[in-house]
């Protein structure tokens, strides 16, 4: 209970829950200045939501020789941890994990019984999203890449995406795992299963779809990439 006062005391302040916000976007470090100048707040203050932040882990934080002398830059970074809060208590990641190794005990039958619903469930993701616009078919490369985007964004992905149309292209980063923890029980299978989410979100606005696997931060890289060929 004391942690749980502690972080939801830390995350009343607005300016520090979008600070917050302003580093999950980012996908990397940043430095006090560099928080002090987007939020127009003296770097003392900036420090201070920083640290609060970090002592919840919520972030972490390391120092970096900036090649120009004087004392190290501190860099903040999310931190690894999870942070959750239920009231009352639940955890789902232990469901989770009980439920992906039930269907790990039917075999290949498991196996693709989570692809298909991975599939399933990412193409109802985007479906929802064009219920109140116009059909599909009849959207621009642009509007498709957009709704893919704000798709990926609230499945909790933390996705940066660039597209060409020309070459009919799509690069697609991922700098969150939703499954991350869930993953460790079967690393294989997960991120199969999450493949197979992100091939529903694609096929579900785009013809022919093409996905190649380029990173995987399973494999220690600061995201998960993939490069996509589609048809409009």
């Amino acid at each position: 209970m004391e942690q749980t006062l502690k972080i939801t005391n830390v995350l009343a302040d607005p300016t520090r829950y979008y600070i917050y916000q302003h580093i999950v976007n980012n996908h990397g470090d940043v430095s006090v200045q560099e928080i002090a100048d987007s939020f127009n707040i003296h770097p003392n203050v900036a420090r201070l939501h920083l640290s609060k932040l970090e002592d919840i882990d919520m972030l972490t934080s390391n120092s970096r020789k900036t090649g120009k002398g004087g004392r190290p830059s501190r860099l903040y970074r999310l931190s690894d941890k999870v942070i959750q809060l239920h009231f009352p208590y639940r955890n789902y990641q232990l469901l989770a994990k009980i439920a992906v190794q039930s269907m790990m005990t039917l075999g290949e039958q498991g196996k693709q019984a989570l692809y298909e619903t991975g599939k399933v469930f990412g193409e109802e993701l985007n479906q929802q999203l064009a219920l109140n616009s116009t059909s599909i078919d009849r959207l621009a490369f642009a509007e498709k890449v957009n709704m893919l985007k704000n798709a990926a964004t609230i499945a909790g992905l933390s996705p940066e995406i660039q597209a060409s149309e020309e070459e009919n292209k799509i690069s697609f980063r991922i700098f969150n795992c939703p499954f991350k923890e869930v993953t460790e029980v079967e690393p294989g299978t997960i991120c199969s299963m999450h493949n197979s989410f992100l091939k529903g979100m694609f096929e579900a606005l785009f013809e022919n779809v093409n996905i190649v696997e380029i990173e995987n931060m399973m494999s220690n890289c600061a995201a998960c990439s993939y490069q996509a060929s589609v048809l409009t």
